[in-house]
């Protein structure tokens, strides 16, 4: 079953086809249709789920694999929103053991909701002497957490709204190596290439156990499609489900 192809049938958005060749990740449906609409209606769809919490900021996760576009619906959310905050989890679990976090992530979720704020030097950035804390200051909005696992089972219910960006293998493993080419964070050429298969095959045991599509309130395309202008964003509701 898809659940999502009956809610795109929505006239107040346009809809563009997606492809069913796209290689994902295992068991994870392709997006056959998307609803296009400007950043300002994604936008407040998105705010019209997680609502107004009271003493604490709502907080949405922004999930997909490395290079799919997180990052910048990230920024284009928190731009749209006064005093929104973007949580990377890249600095939280950095130096960490791969896929090997999810109780630091529930911890530090937890401690936001509760105190509304926070300022936390996480454990490893003690061990190897990086400066500075994580800082969400109090009264903020929205905390837009975003990263590769980022809606993973565990925080369920720590979250108010969970978005999956879809993005093929081929799109995102050229822009992960582009991208870690021209930061240069991963050595050489060939050594980028060799930690991005190695990341990839990474990502595709955790996703293959967690699923986060299925769960996702909102599925967006991190590869606009043909017929998508700038400024636009192709999404659907989620979850997306088996068919």
């Amino acid at each position: 079953m898809n659940n999502y192809q009956n809610l795109t049938d929505d006239n107040r958005f346009r809809q563009v086809n997606g492809t069913e060749s796209i290689q994902l990740q295992p068991e994870e449906p392709a997006v056959t249709q998307w609803r296009v609409s400007g950043s300002d209606d994604f936008v407040a769809h998105l705010l019209s789920l997680v609502g107004v919490p009271e003493g604490r900021p709502a907080i949405i996760a922004i999930d997909g694999r490395g290079g799919s576009g997180k990052t910048t619906l990230t920024a284009a959310l928190t731009a749209a929103v006064p005093g929104a905050q973007a949580f990377h989890l890249d600095d939280l679990i950095w130096n960490e053991p791969l896929y090997d976090w999810d109780q630091l992530l529930v911890d530090t979720l937890t401690q936001l909701r509760e105190a509304g704020c926070l300022d936390l030097v996480p454990d490893k950035w003690r061990e190897h002497g990086r400066e500075g804390s994580i800082r969400i200051p109090t009264g903020s909005p929205l905390v837009v957490v975003e990263g590769t696992g980022a809606g993973l089972r565990a925080v369920g219910s720590l979250i108010d709204a969970h978005v999956w960006v879809q993005t093929g293998d081929d799109v995102a493993e050229r822009r992960g190596i582009s991208r870690d080419i021209e930061e240069g964070v991963n050595g050489d050429a060939e050594e980028s290439v060799r930690f991005w298969h190695w990341w990839m095959a990474g990502e595709r045991t955790f996703f293959t156990k967690d699923r986060p599509w299925e769960r996702a309130d909102v599925i967006v395309s991190g590869d606009a499609p043909a017929g998508v202008e700038p400024g636009e964003i192709a999404w659907i509701p989620g979850p997306l489900l088996p068919r």
